[in-house]
């Protein structure tokens, strides 16, 4: 966060909320004896100074082992921050209120006396503390349940160009799998027994293998080569595939290649056919489709852009119907869009950051601020990309609305 003035936004807004937690932690304890409010207050600050101690170590250390156990501590003070968040709103309102009373008072008093104080209502700190609550126990949920709760999205799409031999043509897509993120091989093996039930005609994984290290996904290759399909399983490359967040990749390019050429080998370990700056070719019934993959791209400064699209797209040729991977959405407006043959573009990448609404009626999450294409489905002209939200978590270890997903699209003639 570079930008100063929005540091200081963020950090007078954290001061402000712990402020107000404690604040109405210290008014439900007001009928306390002294000594229990004095231990409760205590406390609290205690809990809170440990707390962010805590994330801002597993932050500063995160390199340098236990990162499983240290992306838990780092979620804590989100935990925290978001129901101390919720619980300024109605206190901070409460204030506005009393404030505006208390200057109304003082109008009324004689000259040289002052309004009364007005106390905080005990009812509307509970109100504040229940309210804190609910985001609290949602993202302690999306940790313990929602981070590996499988879920499969069944999505029909039309093409007036499918070639007629493809016409009922099962797709599947997962994507953002870091591996890194695991504690046990478990949750995949869970993972690739719902995928081989869908009973896909082809496969693809648009990206983030791993979060940093090539040998994260190492110990879940059994469980991955177990993914059953009749044709090849092809995949691309993510921006955390890359090794690029790695201090010692950064300051010595020769380790860097080295963890990507093993990260491509553990590709090919797993049966996956890794697409970079190339296209494949599928046949059925007498009709062909480009399955084409580039390298991570994205039109946002902070991530790198390895791929080469024209090279990619040259090589699909004149094929009737083209898939492309392409792990950043940003990339689709920007540059794949301009080559109209492309008739749908998969990518991964934005986890619908892993925090969000997912309703029939409403899709909200914060990365939306960010990304225009984040979740779901976009379409312009007869071009469409769709945006699968990621099987797996980084950062925060949960999901709470954005639940990680596995794609199966079902290709039609229009």
């Amino acid at each position: 966060m570079r930008n100063p003035l929005v540091l200081c936004l963020v950090l007078g807004l954290v001061v402000l909320a712990e402020w107000y937690g404690y604040q109405a932690v210290r008014t439900v304890a007001q009928h306390l004896s002294p000594s229990a409010r004095r231990g409760v207050n205590i406390g609290y600050w205690v809990l809170t100074v440990a707390v962010w101690g805590l994330a801002i170590w597993a932050g500063s250390t995160r390199q340098n082992g236990h990162t499983i156990l240290k992306s838990y501590l780092m979620s804590l003070p989100l935990l925290l921050l978001a129901a101390k968040l919720v619980i300024l709103i109605p206190l901070l309102f409460e204030d506005l209120t009393r404030l505006v009373r208390w200057l109304a008072n003082s109008a009324k008093s004689p000259a040289g006396t002052e309004g009364a104080a007005i106390p905080r209502s005990e009812f509307i700190a509970k109100l504040a503390l229940g309210l804190g609550a609910i985001p609290f126990v949602g993202l302690l949920w999306g940790m313990a349940k929602g981070a590996t709760d499988y879920t499969v999205r069944r999505v029909t799409l039309k093409f007036p160009n499918l070639p007629a031999g493809f016409d009922g043509f099962k797709v599947l897509q997962i994507s953002d799998l870091h591996t890194g993120s695991f504690n046990s091989t478990e949750p995949l093996e869970r993972a690739v027994a719902m995928i081989n039930r869908q009973g896909a005609d082809l496969i693809l994984m648009t990206g983030d293998l791993v979060n940093n290290r090539a040998e994260e996904v190492e110990p879940h290759i059994p469980a991955l080569s177990k993914i059953k399909s009749d044709l090849p399983i092809f995949s691309s490359l993510g921006n955390h595939d890359y090794g690029d967040y790695v201090a010692e990749f950064r300051d010595d390019r020769a380790l860097w290649r080295q963890n990507l050429e093993r990260l491509m080998q553990n590709h090919a370990k797993m049966g996956w056919t890794l697409l970079n700056d190339t296209t494949r070719f599928i046949e059925r019934g007498g009709d062909r489709i480009a399955i084409v993959g580039i390298q991570n791209s994205s039109s946002h400064l902070n991530f790198h852009t390895y791929g080469n699209l024209p090279k990619a797209h040259a090589a699909s040729g004149d094929a009737p119907f083209k898939i492309l991977l392409s792990h950043d959405p940003s990339y689709w407006e920007s540059h794949i869009l301009n080559y109209p043959d492309i008739d749908l573009t998969l990518s991964g990448h934005t986890h619908g950051m892993q925090f969000g609404l997912n309703l029939p009626f409403l899709k909200w999450s914060p990365v939306q601020y960010a990304y225009k294409q984040w979740a779901g489905l976009y379409e312009q002209g007869r071009q469409k990309l769709y945006v699968n939200v990621g099987l797996g978590f980084l950062g925060y270890p949960g999901r709470v609305g954005f639940l990680p997903e596995i794609t199966v699209f079902e290709l039609r003639r229009a």
